[in-house]
């Protein structure tokens, strides 16, 4: 197993210790939770660094580096909902276009077709990524004053740009699904 999958599956071992720190109730988890998520991306951005530096790309990387990707946001996202920062049916909007977006390439794949990503659904995970750090930060920012009143500016980050931030996500999140959709409605069509 090459440098490049390794990290992938790296990030799947981040992903659950992510979920559980989250969902820990000792002092600094949110803070942990918050580096680990944060070491996953980086260990995103080098496996494909990598596996294109070393021209080490290989079926397993181009299938698990994508799925491993949507695991980390899909966790994030639901891990989050407990803690009241994201509203259950906004989670279920993301986790759900995922999951049907890679139904939608595996049936091509079985046609032997290749749906590659698009530009807007890279700002769709950006947009993502963006909101699960917020939360995670505002959380991580809260471990370290427990015990004492947030700030008013903490408090309308949460309540205000939270919500910006939770809205802004999910409209990507469905008008790039169902464009995306829309678009490779072919392979779909032929199914029915």
């Amino acid at each position: 197993m090459n440098w490049a999958n390794r990290l992938t599956l790296s990030r799947l071992v981040l992903t659950v210790l992510f979920v559980i720190a989250l969902s820990s109730s000792w002092r600094y988890a949110h803070t942990t939770a918050l580096i680990i998520f944060l070491v996953a991306g980086v260990t995103d951005v080098f496996d494909g660094e990598i596996a294109r530096r070393y021209q080490t790309v290989t079926n397993f990387g181009r299938l698990m580096d994508p799925l491993v990707d949507k695991i980390m946001i899909a966790a994030a996202f639901i891990s989050l909902v407990p803690l009241r920062a994201v509203p259950a049916w906004a989670a279920t909007v993301v986790v759900g276009r995922e999951f049907l977006i890679t139904g939608l390439r595996l049936m091509a794949s079985a046609k032997g077709q290749v749906l590659s990503s698009e530009r807007l659904g890279k700002h769709k995970t950006s947009w993502q990524i963006i909101t699960v750090i917020f939360f995670l930060s505002l959380l991580a920012m809260a471990d370290w004053t427990r015990g004492t009143t947030m700030p008013l500016w903490w408090q309308r980050a949460w309540g205000e740009a939270g919500t910006v931030l939770v809205w802004l996500t999910v409209a990507l999140t469905l008008y790039s699904g169902l464009g995306y959709a829309w678009r490779h409605r072919d392979v779909v069509a032929t199914e029915v």
